[in-house]
């Protein structure tokens, strides 16, 4: 059995709590939480062995083989410099860090000890991203010339401090147009040349942002995201010789893959859905306990260049519509 430890007792916490009981492998053992209150709720929903009110404690547990930190991205480079520090493989959310310079200050750290350490981008591991690749690299939809997605909602009240906090690297891009530049990449991969723009909240933080990526051979990636208004969050991915659209929630294990054949007889749409039991974290986690089984360091599916790259992405798209944190100093 791979033990599981979580760092941080939060909603995303509790989600891959529940998928790590679909893993025949997989044990969650532990919890680590700042707050005893939380540690101890969140032990009352899953069956725990150690509950732990602090991050330190969790991470100097023997028991424990790998670590997923669910805390705000703010706090990802100091909770899992923690972790390895300790020896402890790593599962953490994304973004993965602030800014390239924590990325690779992780990055180094893992590689260092050869400890295990990957980004928890999920939606590399879902079905329905499988099969979207496996259209494109086909080569059904022909020259990919332009690929549109949003990503875009209200959020409800309470309204979680993360979102909007600057000290918390609040902000549409870091936590919903991470997946935007994600899945254009993966369709295209990095960007020749970005420009962005945003419109901010009054915390000073992007309440939204629009991006443009653009390639030498002329292919286009527009993204949007947005805390002022909910969109469709699709994503429509068009070639010479057709369209393929991601419907609602197209990062998510619910989205449906459409497949809009250029010539098409009797304007037929050919599907593909996997209805997936709990949330879809499942995927993911199987995927890291093969790894760590096979005494492995790094995800040859999530690799850490993958995560560095996106970083980079990510650093440029804010620095050219002007979203600075202070964690850019670092």
């Amino acid at each position: 059995m791979i033990r599981w430890g979580i760092l941080g007792a939060g909603n995303i916490a509790r989600k891959l709590a529940a998928d790590i009981a679909l893993v025949d492998d997989a044990e969650l053992v532990a919890v680590g939480s700042r707050s005893k209150d939380k540690a101890f709720a969140f032990a009352k929903e899953f069956p725990l062995t150690y509950v732990h009110d602090s991050y330190e404690a969790l991470a100097s547990n023997q028991n424990v083989d790998i670590i997923y930190v669910a805390t705000p991205h703010s706090h990802h480079h100091k909770n899992t410099l923690l972790c390895l520090e300790n020896n402890k493989a790593v599962l953490c959310e994304k973004a993965f860090a602030v800014n390239h310079l924590q990325a690779q200050d992780m990055v180094n750290k893992a590689r260092e000890k050869k400890l295990f350490l990957m980004e928890a981008m999920w939606t590399k591991f879902l079905p329905h991203y499988i099969k979207m690749k496996s259209v494109v690299d086909s080569g059904d939809l022909g020259s990919i010339s332009s690929v549109l997605i949003n990503f875009g909602f209200r959020p409800r009240t309470p309204i979680p401090a993360r979102l909007f906090d600057p000290a918390l690297a609040g902000g549409t891009i870091l936590d919903i147009g991470v997946y935007n530049a994600f899945m254009a990449m993966s369709v295209l991969g990095k960007p020749d040349e970005i420009d962005a723009h945003m419109s901010p909240a009054p915390s000073g933080v992007d309440e939204q942002c629009s991006v443009l990526f653009k390639y030498k051979n002329g292919s286009m990636a527009q993204l949007f995201s947005s805390f002022a208004a909910h969109l469709p969050t699709e994503a429509d991915i068009c070639g010479s010789k057709g369209r393929l659209r991601l419907t609602h929630r197209f990062y998510a294990p619910e989205s449906t893959l459409e497949f809009y054949p250029e010539k098409m007889e009797s304007k037929q749409i050919v599907t593909f859905n996997n209805p997936l039991p709990g949330w879809g974290y499942h995927y993911e986690v199987k995927h890291v306990c093969e790894c760590l089984r096979s005494g492995l360091t790094e995800s040859p599916v999530m690799t850490l260049d993958n995560t560095l790259e996106l970083m980079k992405v990510l650093d440029e798209i804010r620095d050219k519509a002007g979203i600075r944190y202070d964690a850019d100093n670092y």
